[in-house]
């Protein structure tokens, strides 16, 4: 799943080494938290316009998860 984030924003950006994503533990809910980090100049290009980008790449992150069973948020910092 860290991977699959990883791509994705990788292929978003202008500067794909300024992308790492970290991983929390599970919560109460069994929901695993990705804190994705960007650049400063690359991060209107991974919210997009009124957020749509970012909804997007959680929707993409949340159907790979239910096909594993889990669960996951994606946070953009």
């Amino acid at each position: 799943m860290e991977e699959l984030l990883t791509v994705i924003a990788k292929g978003l950006v202008e500067f794909p080494d300024g992308v790492t994503v970290t991983v929390d533990e599970p919560n109460a809910d069994g929901a695993r938290a990705y804190h994705l980090h960007v650049s400063q100049s690359d991060m209107g290009r991974v919210i997009g316009r009124q957020g749509r980008i970012a909804k997007a790449i959680r929707t993409v992150m949340s159907s790979a998860a239910s096909r594993r069973h889990e669960r996951v948020t994606v946070e953009i910092d």
